[in-house]
């Protein structure tokens, strides 16, 4: 089983051609609402947001940022970070975080190990991944962002106690993170019955890779590794 893949965790990043509204807030309010990896990390990414926050969630591909937006109007005390590189759903985010007035809300724009490696250690509380690309052929699958390097990231990302909650409708991609955060010596699965990895997480939203999930017959699954 391939570990690491020297290359994208994504597809194609430009889709469909921006309108002016779009184009607008991507050169005018993104700026506002991102950060730039050139220049050293802060210690506490709490500084980077522009109210105070208490807390730190990170969301990995927020795709439509149902999910992201939902969590952020939730819990203004929480610093919620999304990444996405795909154009078409960095758009939707930056016009939903604009639209909604949200100050703890940032976005970044490119590969999410980049991330992960320049900030400091022990920064969130929180790791999503949700309905990622599964990359279903089998010679696609060392594409698949779980991977053992990655988890280290997001171990190292993570404080002690914090969670990486994973949720996909499909069945290899969620035997394929069952085994690898098994293997890793920094993450223990928390469910306890069949039920916890059948239910979604409090107060869920739905995003819209779930709902045609649903549409086409398969069933979501729900799975919260803590760190050690």
């Amino acid at each position: 089983m391939t570990e690491y893949y020297k290359g994208s965790f994504f597809g194609r990043r430009v889709g469909k051609p921006l309108s002016t509204r779009q184009t607008s807030l991507l050169e005018e309010f993104f700026p506002t609402i991102t950060f730039d990896l050139e220049g050293p990390a802060p210690k506490d990414l709490r500084s980077l947001f522009n109210a105070p926050v208490e807390k730190v969630y990170l969301e990995i591909g927020f795709g439509g940022s149902e999910h992201f937006i939902h969590r952020a109007k939730e819990s203004p005390n929480i610093g919620f970070i999304g990444v996405e590189p795909f154009q078409g759903g960095l758009v939707k985010g930056i016009a939903n975080v604009h639209d909604a007035g949200l100050q703890n809300a940032l976005i970044y724009d490119d590969d999410a190990t980049k991330l992960l490696d320049w900030l400091p250690a022990g920064q969130f509380d929180v790791v999503y991944q949700l309905y990622p690309d599964p990359w279903p052929k089998k010679k696609h699958w060392k594409r698949r962002f779980v991977n053992q390097q990655n988890l280290s990231r997001i171990a190292r990302a993570l404080k002690p106690g914090g969670e990486y909650r994973f949720a996909s409708d499909i069945d290899t991609y969620v035997d394929w993170t069952l085994q690898h955060c098994r293997e890793h010596p920094d993450f223990e699965w928390t469910a306890k019955c069949a039920e916890d990895w059948r239910t979604p997480w409090s107060n869920w939203p739905g995003t819209r890779y779930e709902r045609k999930a649903i549409r086409e017959g398969r069933i979501g699954r729900y799975l919260t590794f803590r760190r050690g």
